[in-house]
């Protein structure tokens, strides 16, 4: 018999052999019918693998996220199943579970390509594969065997895979005629796969390399209800009206030009004031919270990047270094703004009291990312960190820590990013060796994280492994109006930087110590968090943040005039108001800029000019009557700065 341990803290014991199948049913037949997949130690495996020993184990439902990651990747070898039989000769490639769904890589048949006209042949053809249950079979093999056997298939880039594995740890999936190479988990056989949506195709390198063999990737995604996949339907159209690439071209807020370079954002004007407010929004927190801010070169010597490490971890990433005419001479465009940071606190010596020191910047980096991989404002070449760093002594980490939780806090709920969690990322337990800083200063710094999310009643995942060689981090996970999550906030403790650069403190033993460096960005990059924000407000921004407060909308060309009368004096009380002067019904005229989302309509006429007033419509909440400008200009300047003076 052998012990098997219970979230709960319950032990059961059961014959050696068991599975996590058998488990689920001596609990309760309901359970066993739910149940998609279980974790044996921690590690996801499939519901009908033996457990020979002593284990703890966790049953996983629809609602895990580890049961959806078994579904969805048992949903890919379902397509590629599909595939095969559809297109025969078809190259694969990989095919995991992702967040949402999944996707294969496929090379397909000379003369084959595949388009959105042919979805609905392949998910026929998948649910035609559904009914026959097929069984998900695990078997364990040779390197050798392995490549004989994909070579059989004539699978080249499985072998490629192959190759790179170690003898000894390579297993295969079968389910009817189709065998793939993967390490698994999957459901025991396909019946759980009710509901069937091919979502996309796109380009994909084979490997992410420019050099090697564009492949065609095809997206879709599973579920176990008709009624899931209608509602994630319903929501996948909600998101590409709210597609940031789209409204920010309507509301003219950014462009792209490729005359101008791939992946490089241009900020139009009204984009440009949208994102300045938001940093001097974040500036006037700041200030409260003890920063000062700096500005840095866009670009660094070569040797800055060689000390900091960052050559070695981007050079391949990086744009090519800038040879000056000076012999020996050559900088790069900075990945980083943390080395530059470094060295103006290497700048001048510092006292244990006069830390922590805290400087914030707004610092442009560039990053080389591959044209395929490149996507409105969320992947660029060119982006703006909300950037700051801490130095600080390692007993003043958990303050600093909850200071940098309150100001990402308060960024959030001023934005209406409700719904967020964090997640803690600590060093892998068995393995201590890959890390820089002593054990002593990793157990204080991961302690005081822990204990800091406490503090603050933040409820935060515990991730371990997935600390950064130099530190362990917070990073934190927003749920936007569409419920889909964004890494959006990160803070991180280094002890790899001061070492490098050998920054010191004098302690009050009169002796020299190095500081701790905590990274911080609330934003993360400004395109990326204007993408999210865009998405999450569908373009309704709040007031103190909308391009344009208000629209004049003169009911004919009459009152033109008095329209720009009213809003220079706007202007004159910093509010921000354009003017409708098209030759158009004032009907057309409220319509469109109703779509247009902005807050308030002005409609000028005989009546408003004569006394020097305006009526007043507001989004969403028609007709508010009549009122003289003065008096909406103070009403307007009063909601704006309740907004952001609340916080």
């Amino acid at each position: 018999m052998i012990k098997i341990s219970f979230p709960d803290g319950s032990i059961r014991e059961y014959a050696e052999g068991v599975t996590g199948y058998e488990i689920a049913k001596s609990i309760s037949e309901r359970l066993a019918q739910d149940v998609l997949a279980c974790s044996v130690n921690g590690e996801i495996v499939e519901l009908n693998r033996p457990i020979n020993a002593d284990a703890s184990i966790k049953l996983h439902k629809w609602e895990d996220e580890e049961a959806k990651h078994a579904y969805w990747h048992t949903s890919a070898h379902l397509m590629a199943e599909a595939l095969q039989e559809l297109y025969p000769g078809t190259q694969f490639g990989i095919g995991p579970a992702i967040e949402r769904g999944f996707y294969y890589d496929i090379m397909p048949p000379q003369g084959v390509t595949i388009k959105e006209s042919d979805f609905p042949a392949i998910e026929k053809k998948m649910a035609e594969l559904v009914q026959k249950k097929e069984q998900l079979v695990r078997q364990e093999i040779s390197k050798e065997d392995a490549i004989k056997l994909f070579e059989s298939m004539g699978q080249h880039y499985k072998n490629e895979l192959i190759a790179d594995l170690e003898d000894g740890t390579i297993t295969t999936y079968t389910q009817g005629n189709y065998t793939d190479l993967c390490r698994g988990p999957h459901l025991v056989d396909t019946s759980a796969i009710k509901a069937i949506k091919i979502t996309a195709t796109s380009a994909a390198y084979w490997r992410g390399d420019e050099k090697r063999p564009q492949m065609t990737r095809i997206y879709g995604i599973s579920f176990p209800k008709k009624k899931m996949l209608d509602e994630y339907l319903t929501l996948l159209e909600e998101a590409k009206k709210r597609d940031h690439r789209k409204i920010g071209k309507e509301m003219e807020l950014f462009m792209f030009s490729d005359t101008v370079g791939k992946g490089l954002p241009i900020w139009l004007p009204k984009g440009t004031a949208l994102r300045l407010r938001l940093q001097e929004f974040l500036s006037r927190i700041q200030k409260r919270y003890g920063y000062q801010q700096v500005i840095t070169p866009h670009i660094g010597s070569k040797q800055l990047y060689v000390t900091s490490g960052h050559w070695d971890h981007y050079g391949k990433d990086s744009f090519q270094p800038i040879n000056t005419p000076e012999e020996g001479e050559c900088y790069l465009l900075k990945p980083m703004n943390c080395p530059h940071h470094c060295m103006i606190y290497k700048a001048q010596p510092h006292s244990y009291k006069e830390l922590p020191l805290r400087i914030a910047e707004f610092g442009t980096v560039y990053r080389y990312e591959q044209s395929g991989e490149l996507h409105g404002l969320t992947r660029v070449r060119s982006f703006t960190q909300d950037d700051a760093h801490i130095f600080c002594r390692p007993d003043q980490v958990k303050e600093e820590f909850i200071r940098v939780m309150e100001i990402i806090e308060i960024i959030f709920k001023a934005l209406e990013f409700e719904n967020f969690e964090a997640q803690i990322s600590l060093r892998d337990p068995e393995d201590h060796e890959k890390y820089v800083g002593s054990d002593e200063v990793w157990e204080k710094a991961e302690q005081a994280i822990v204990e800091a999310c406490q503090e603050k009643g933040l409820p935060a995942k515990i991730e371990y492994g997935e600390a950064a060689f130099y530190g362990p981090k917070l990073d934190f996970m927003v749920k936007d109006a569409l419920g889909r999550r964004w890494q959006l906030g990160t803070i991180q403790v280094d002890y790899n930087l001061p070492e490098r650069f050998e920054l010191e403190y004098m302690g009050s033993d009169n002796l020299k110590h190095r500081p701790v460096m905590i990274h911080r960005a609330p934003f993360g990059s400004m395109e990326r968090f204007c993408a999210v924000l865009i998405e999450h407000t569908g373009g309704k921004f709040p007031l103190w943040l909308t391009p344009d407060q208000a629209v004049i909308l003169p009911i004919s060309e009459k009152y033109n005039a008095y329209a720009e009368e009213v809003r220079a004096y706007l202007d004159s009380m910093d509010i921000r108001a354009i003017v409708d002067d098209r030759n158009e019904k004032i009907g057309r005229k409220i319509r469109d800029n109703e779509l247009k989302h902005i807050p308030y309509l002005l409609v000028v006429g005989e009546k408003e000019a004569e006394n020097g007033e305006v009526s007043v419509r507001k989004q969403g909440q028609g007709d508010q009557g009549s009122m003289k400008i003065a008096d909406f200009a103070k009403n307007i300047a009063e909601e704006v700065s309740e907004m952001i003076n609340k916080w």
